[in-house]
């Protein structure tokens, strides 16, 4: 099989009422640990790449990595760039393979947001990819996304209608609360999604596909298991698997999940560097890793996005 762009995928999520796990991917390990989760419980997928996983690992391991991938699970997968900053990018990934991109417009003025992400859904639409737009932004640190929260804004659903109108974007990340990283909520302080918006924003774009960035849950046994075996992080509180869930049933058809990768991926190396010091083959500390985050994703596909079978 292919790779294949969101459209019909979101098609189906949005009539299903589930939503599709994008997983950010740095290496081999993680991108195992995904789409054998997915395989597993036969999930469509989308595998995501961030301009940091470019520069980390380039772009033609990434892209091979997922050709294998498919190879090995003949299931429908998604290539998608995350947080497009500019054209150029969004281009080079869409000549590169990619079957999906985000521009991330969402710091520019609304007329120069528009501008700028028709640019990008012009050259890819005539090539077969789809996009992703975004209205509002999102707090948090991850990668080259940085955002002050004096600088966060929720979306304002009067602007959608027009913004997906004039710029025809296949998707639109809105912001609704959710926060990049992993210390997206100080403890004591309750994370509220505002599903007042997520509503108002669906009833103005009937069956359109919503995507929520910053949705990691923040898994706190991994939190304690890196501060258990040397770590200093502090308390963390992610989005609760409840509200995710409830946004899965309405508009949201993409979920995106990479901090909770990344806790996963590191508390299980600490742990076992700490169990075996005398080790050093990174086969011995990497394959418990590749199956922690192939234990994390099966519970997301399963209890939160509810995609499971629907491949």
């Amino acid at each position: 099989m292919p790779l294949v762009n969101s459209k019909e995928m979101f098609k189906k999520a949005y009539e299903g009422g589930y939503a599709i796990g994008a997983f950010n991917v740095n290496n081999m390990e993680i991108v195992q640990g995904i789409t054998e989760a997915a395989k597993e419980n036969n999930a469509p997928v989308i595998l995501q790449v961030s301009a940091g996983a470019r520069k980390y690992a380039k772009h033609v391991y990434l892209t091979k990595l997922v050709e294998a991938a498919i190879a090995d699970t003949d299931l429908p997968i998604v290539l998608h760039l995350d947080h497009g900053a500019d054209f150029e990018i969004c281009k080079s990934c869409i000549d590169g393979g990619f079957t999906s991109v985000m521009i991330d417009g969402s710091h520019h003025a609304f007329e120069d947001n528009i501008a700028l992400t028709k640019k990008v859904v012009d050259y890819a639409h005539e090539r077969g990819v789809t996009v992703e737009g975004e209205l509002g932004q999102l707090a948090g640190i991850e990668d080259d996304v940085n955002v002050s929260a004096e600088n966060a804004h929720f979306t304002d659903p009067a602007q959608v209608e027009e913004f997906v109108t004039r710029t025809g974007v296949d998707s639109l990340a809105i912001a609704i609360g959710t926060s990049h990283g992993a210390y997206k909520f100080k403890p004591g302080q309750k994370p509220e999604l505002r599903f007042d918006i997520l509503e108002e924003v669906s009833k103005r774009l009937p069956g359109f596909p919503i995507v929520l960035h910053g949705a990691s849950s923040v898994t706190q046994s991994d939190v304690q298991i890196i501060n258990q075996f040397g770590g200093k992080m502090p308390d963390a509180i992610g989005i609760p698997e409840e509200m995710l869930r409830k946004a899965a049933s309405m508009a949201v058809c993409k979920i995106n999940i990479d901090s909770d990768l990344r806790l996963a991926l590191t508390a299980s190396l600490r742990q076992y560097m700490f169990e075996h010091p005398d080790h050093f083959d990174p086969r011995q500390y990497l394959s418990p890793a590749r199956d922690h985050i192939k234990e994390l994703v099966a519970h997301k596909l399963i209890n939160v996005l509810g995609c499971a079978g629907k491949a």
